[in-house]
């Protein structure tokens, strides 16, 4: 039986990750998912929590008809320093055969720890992306065909809308009070 891992930040959870999840299935029997950036939250960025993201991932998979037996969301913290970030994940997951990612620090972490690591395949690249997401968010354009319903639910549920406009406006405060010096 082989398990895979599939590390993201889920800034949220869209069609492009249930698409990457789907696809990897078809190679592997188990799934771990690992939340990265699992302490950051209320960032431009990073504007949702572990717990929320989970929650999204979680809601999305029930609704897609994955079975909960098949995969575990685990949250883990960045690292202090990117050599010691594989010894956390190792010890913060169950064991896993391979790793699917197109980040290039996270291919090159794992590879160099021997793991074998696949490309995902991208599900309309540009379109499927959390920043386009946050981006139409912050636009007031529609992003609900973007992601799964149970997800777009969630997001409404936690305010996540004016949360991203807020942190928005307090990131652009904190550019131009950087810029001229204002404490």
């Amino acid at each position: 039986m082989s398990r895979a891992l599939f590390v993201g930040r889920f800034q949220p959870f869209h069609y492009g990750h249930l698409y990457a999840i789907e696809t990897i299935f078809k190679e592997c029997d188990n799934l771990v998912l690992v939340v990265g950036s699992a302490q950051m939250s209320h960032q431009h960025d990073n504007p949702f929590t572990a717990g929320e993201r989970i929650e999204m991932i979680r809601a999305a998979l029930n609704e897609a008809e994955i079975p909960c037996d098949r995969y575990l969301i685990i949250p883990i913290s960045d690292a202090p320093a990117h050599r010691v970030w594989v010894s956390a994940v190792e010890s913060q997951t169950p064991r896993f055969d391979l790793v699917f990612s197109n980040q290039s620090l996270t291919k090159r972490l794992l590879i160099e720890a021997g793991y074998e690591v696949r490309p995902i395949l991208f599900y309309e690249r540009g379109k499927y992306e959390a920043s386009e997401i946050r981006r139409r968010i912050l636009e007031g354009e529609d992003w609900s065909e973007l992601v799964p319903p149970a997800v777009h639910r969630i997001v409404l549920e936690i305010d996540g809308e004016n949360r991203i406009r807020d942190l928005d406006k307090s990131d652009s405060v904190n550019h131009v009070d950087d810029n001229h010096g204002v404490p």
